[in-house]
């Protein structure tokens, strides 16, 4: 193989190796701002569902 077409089959894997890892970064901060939204969720519906008295006794007749 000659010099140019080792220099452009490595120029070549070292592009196709920057776009894997931005576009793995990429997908990184979308599950973070996924999970932090989700935890926002699960926060905000924790703070209006939680009542303790609500559910804690159960009456039973027989």
């Amino acid at each position: 193989m000659d010099i140019p077409a080792l220099s452009m089959a490595l120029a070549q894997t070292q592009t196709i190796s920057d776009v894997g890892i931005t576009m793995l970064s990429k997908s990184l901060d979308s599950m973070e701002t996924g999970g932090d939204a989700m935890i926002d969720m699960m926060n905000s519906s924790m703070e209006l569902s939680v009542n303790p008295a609500i559910g804690s006794n159960i009456d039973l007749y027989i």
